[in-house]
């Protein structure tokens, strides 16, 4: 009777060893495993998630528009801090791309400066440039009918579109002082002296400009140009506001 109680518990005992054992193994190759290489797999999903969004937003160059649109204010980080509240340190973050705004960051900056977070989103305007070659420019008298000329112009930016100046070559001519012709334009003139020597005259007064020499008038002023001496004169003009 004593000998099959013996066997009969040492055997309970086994089986629960061995269950338990079982168990213990399929913790640690099952479950365990599973869990650690779930995690591992998270965290490269989540890194390749982060790098492929951070790739993306970079294409929208988010960090050199918001660095635009602060220098086109002249203003500077902390100043632009203030208004967002948000920190220099993190502001020139986002400038460079080193960190990417949230919606409600982005949101804050763009009320800053008046602009829709489509702004951010959208691509730039390409920069205007036209380039001017020699061979396109026209050669015109100071007017179709001056008899004598007193100076022959180009166009040196004719094709741009809604232009702000307007540049001129304009080559002058040695004329008699009292065929010196004057004229009057709204706006700022801006004169600068290429070659030879040139007389501007302004109302009464007399000006003498050499080679290198500029001057910047009021150009509702009534002003004429002739050329001193005989050395070819040139000068490089542009009007704001005409």
């Amino acid at each position: 009777m004593f000998f099959p109680a013996d066997f009969c518990g040492h055997d309970l005992i086994l089986e629960k060893k061995c269950f338990t054992v079982k168990n213990h193994w399929s913790l640690l190759f099952s479950s365990g495993t599973n869990a650690a290489e779930t995690g591992i797999a998270r965290k490269t999903i989540f890194t390749m998630e982060s790098e492929t969004i951070g790739t993306r937003l970079k294409n929208y160059g988010i960090g050199g528009k918001l660095r635009r649109l602060r220098l086109r204010k002249s203003m500077g980080l902390v100043e632009l801090g203030k208004h967002t509240g948000l920190s220099p340190a993190l502001l020139s973050k986002l400038e460079r791309d080193l960190m990417h705004p949230t919606l409600p960051t982005l949101l804050r900056i763009a009320m800053v400066f008046s602009v829709g977070l489509e702004y951010f989103f959208n691509p730039e305007p390409k920069p205007m440039i036209e380039i001017v070659r020699q061979k396109d420019r026209l050669r015109f008298p100071n007017a179709p009918d001056a008899d004598p000329v007193s100076y022959y112009f180009e166009s040196l930016d004719f094709p741009v579109p809604n232009r702000v100046l307007n540049s001129y070559l304009a080559e002058f001519e040695p004329v008699d002082e009292e065929h010196t012709q004057l004229h009057e334009h709204p706006g700022i003139e801006f004169l600068y002296v290429l070659s030879g020597a040139l007389e501007l005259r302004t109302n009464e007064d007399r000006h003498k400009l050499a080679e290198g020499d500029a001057v910047y008038f009021d150009c509702t002023v009534p002003h004429g140009y002739r050329r001193i001496g005989s050395k070819r004169t040139r000068a490089l003009v542009t009007t704001v506001g005409s």
